[in-house]
């Protein structure tokens, strides 16, 4: 059940193409995988899953990434020889663009703030050849002992897990150069692959999760070097969650919005309001994904010079 409350939301910000937006509700997308070439080659697990009837389609806007489909691949994706053996990664397609915008390289040294289960840590390790230093935090012991499972099943040699608030971070007194807050949100944008998501989102969920965010923006902010570059990100297409969060951040933080560049996708400008609330004209700077657009989850990515 779709709640009230959200189709009115989507439906103001979207107006015509709110209808184009509304048939994903019972839209099924394709899995996709990210090859883990830490461990194997490209080309090796192209022929071992095409072995399987599996077709695999790459994804435009990274190499190692591809949707995946058959009429198995449900049940078996995550069953097979080559998932345990770490050889590649189940990440929906949206997920893997929050790294890229980060493009950490193997001289780097990156925070990952809100880590489990490891998506985009495992990317991140991944894109820097498994040299440099990530340090990735959660604050959840079942959620990091999933990151520390993915972590070591793709052969990861660079990182650091912490079990720690990151909102504390800061008082440790450590910089980074690269900072990713992949943030807690209201999981708005996830509708296309998680149903359930329309039980637990609420006008007052975005309102907390918004508050939460700025708090660990502060702290990510306070653990940048200067020039580093923070990425924000999101699974969440709520104004009160992404823009809002970008426009405080120019106002209290003094940041610097970067512009985004991708190939590949289509992504849309940050809304420079909502309802009665005008943002920063910078966070048009800032990059929607809408599900409607790729057929993938929605993904809003914000990229942050100190």
């Amino acid at each position: 059940m779709i709640p009230k409350t959200f189709e009115e939301k989507f439906s103001q910000i979207l107006g015509k193409e709110y209808s184009e937006f509304s048939r994903l509700f019972n839209f099924k997308l394709k899995k996709s995988i990210r090859i883990n070439t830490i461990k194997t080659e490209k080309k090796e697990i192209l022929r071992r899953l095409g072995e399987r009837n599996w077709k695999l389609e790459q994804i435009p806007w990274f190499e190692d990434g591809f949707w995946v489909s058959g009429s198995d691949v449900l049940e078996n994706l995550a069953k097979t020889l080559e998932y345990f053996l770490g050889y590649y990664y189940i990440q929906e397609a949206a997920s893997m663009i929050p790294p890229l915008v980060l493009n950490p390289s193997e001289n780097d040294k990156v925070l990952d703030m809100c880590a489990a289960p490891g998506s985009k840590t495992t990317q991140m390790a991944q894109m820097m050849n498994n040299e440099g230093l990530i340090v990735a935090i959660d604050d959840n012991l079942k959620r990091l002992k999933a990151l520390r499972n993915n972590i070591q099943r793709m052969g990861i040699k660079n990182t650091i897990v912490i079990l720690m608030d990151a909102r504390k971070f800061w008082r440790k007194g450590y910089k980074f150069n690269k900072i990713l807050l992949d943030a807690p949100c209201s999981g708005s944008g996830t509708f296309v692959t998680t149903e359930s998501i329309f039980k637990t989102w609420s006008p007052w969920l975005v309102r907390r999760m918004s508050n939460l965010q700025k708090e660990l923006l502060i702290s990510a902010w306070k653990c940048l070097e200067e020039d580093g570059i923070l990425v924000y990100s999101t699974c969440s297409l709520d104004p009160e969650e992404n823009e809002e969060v970008i426009d405080f951040a120019i106002r209290k933080l003094n940041a610097k919005v970067e512009k985004v560049k991708l190939k590949g996708v289509k992504v849309r400008k940050g809304l420079t309001s909502y309802n009665d609330r005008n943002y920063d004209e910078e966070v048009k700077k800032c990059i929607r994904i809408w599900p409607q657009d790729n057929l993938t989850e929605g993904f809003f990515i914000c990229k942050l010079k100190k």
